[in-house]
């Protein structure tokens, strides 16, 4: 499964975070997924919490937030919220769409707990 491949670069990413803002802990990632992204939320959860295990990441929290499709008409100009299974213009009905929002995967948080701050610091 490639959500596990994912997570393995999610995690080097927050790692890298981890590491410059010297960091003791991570307690939260969040990330916004489009349903066009080809990544199953329910898988990702799951490889993440393979992937993270005896990690300098283990325990921290993994959020995962959807995110809409959205398309812009070549016809009309108008740009709107559509179902994934239907990219047509809700306005005109034309099928010459432009896919502007659902198909990303974004690290969108990362918490950190810091030693010698009481609060936690958010990147």
């Amino acid at each position: 499964m490639h959500e596990l491949s994912l997570c393995y670069s999610l995690l080097q990413q927050v790692d890298a975070v981890r590491r410059e803002q010297r960091a003791t802990r991570v307690t939260m990632i969040r990330v916004s997924l489009g349903p066009l992204a080809g990544v199953v939320p329910d898988l990702l959860s799951a490889a993440y919490e393979v992937a993270v295990a005896g990690t300098a990441l283990d325990g921290a929290e993994l959020v995962i937030t959807a995110l809409p499709v959205r398309v812009h008409c070549r016809s009309c100009d108008h740009v709107a919220e559509v179902p994934p299974q239907r990219l047509l213009c809700p306005r005109c009905g034309e099928w010459r769409t432009r896919v502007v929002s659902g198909e990303e995967m974004l690290l969108e948080r990362v918490e950190l707990e810091i030693e010698d701050e009481e609060e936690s610091c958010h990147v």
